[in-house]
């Protein structure tokens, strides 16, 4: 695909400045950035790089001074270059079908314009909507429903009554809906407790490779519209998940939490079960929450307490050593202190 500087900027509403005939032709870095192709410049940090670049054309905020390259002014740049990158790079999935080594059962209501992959299984009663893409090595339980434009990656296991919204994304290896961890202790062993519930990822969720996310006990586990899964999370049952959130690799969230809207848990954050964490919550890599937190809390470490105090306490960790030494040579102080006080009252 080759398009006009002055095409590009139309399609992302922007102002152009320098040449508006020069033709792009790819999508790249400023790093790695050849003549041909359109760039994007934000952080000032690494203005020198857009003097250096060999891009044609720099996506910018506002115009950079004394630059030889053609720039497009828009509001977002790094927004702007994220959609010319699905415009250049990114096919429109055609449908493919339904593939005859596909396993479908019966009362399976099927959509239009789907593509299901070789060696997918889909039980009975499974309803999927139009446009839905199922890859390889799939399996989708009964009575389960996907609904339109969802993409899923080969082999994700969808366990039976799932429900999964509108325009989702599950890459490969992951698993919905699996019991959830529920065992009573009785007589010195541990007795299932049946998981008897479901799983609800509600639409424009995208859960990344190998994530587990339980079936409720009874009731639903749920995962709600925008939230976005990073790789390698698990997400106990019962669970509920508010709106947007972002969940970064390796987070796990014990059984009956509920997590409110536009909450980021950074990598290896755990949490302990039936917690409750308000909106718009920044939880610290590696850190672990036993308690409730309130609405708008930035908080990190293990135990979780404010992000704040936990810089403060960082900074003393390293020098721990040296206060321990001072310590000791001020016990030292006093001890001798001490002997002479008693020394001189015994004298008197």
């Amino acid at each position: 695909m080759v398009k006009s500087l002055k095409e590009i900027g139309e399609i992302v509403k922007g102002k152009v400045v320098g040449r508006s005939d020069i033709s792009i032709s790819g999508v790249s870095g400023i790093e790695e950035a050849k003549e041909g192709d359109i760039t994007f410049f934000v952080n000032p940090k690494y203005l020198s790089l857009a003097y250096k670049t060999h891009a044609s054309a720099i996506l910018v905020a506002k115009e950079i001074p004394d630059c030889n390259r053609a720039m497009i002014i828009v509001t977002n740049p790094y927004l702007e270059f994220a959609k010319l990158i699905n415009l250049f790079y990114v096919e429109k999935r055609k449908p493919l079908g339904i593939d005859k080594s596909a396993v479908i059962g019966e009362n399976v209501k099927l959509g239009e314009d789907l593509s299901i992959y070789p060696l997918v299984v889909i039980d009975d009663g499974v309803e999927i909507g139009d446009r839905v893409t199922i890859m390889p090595g799939t399996f989708v339980g009964r009575n389960s429903k996907i609904n339109e434009d969802t993409i899923i990656y080969p082999n994700v296991s969808i366990r039976e009554s799932t429900e999964i919204g509108k325009r989702v994304i599950i890459h490969s290896g992951t698993s919905i809906g699996s019991d959830g961890f529920g065992f009573l202790l009785e007589n010195g062993k541990h007795i299932k407790i049946p998981q008897v519930g479901s799983v609800v990822i509600e639409d424009d969720v995208e859960i990344g490779s190998n994530v587990s996310i339980d079936r409720a006990t009874l009731g639903k586990t749920i995962i709600k519209q925008g939230t976005k899964i990073d790789n390698l999370v698990q997400i106990g049952h019962n669970v509920i998940i508010g709106e947007n959130n972002i969940l970064v690799s390796q987070v796990g969230i014990s059984g009956s939490c509920v997590i409110g809207d536009n909450v980021l848990l950074a990598g290896q954050v755990g949490i302990a079960d039936h917690v409750r964490i308000g909106d718009n919550v920044i939880v610290g890599a590696k850190s672990g929450v036993g308690r409730n937190l309130k609405a708008n809390s930035i908080v990190s470490g293990a135990p979780a307490y404010p992000h704040n105090k936990w810089r403060r306490t960082q900074v003393c960790l390293p020098k721990l050593p040296e206060f321990f030494k001072k310590l000791r040579k001020i016990e030292k102080k006093i001890l001798k202190l001490e002997q002479k006080l008693s020394k001189k009252e015994k004298q008197e």
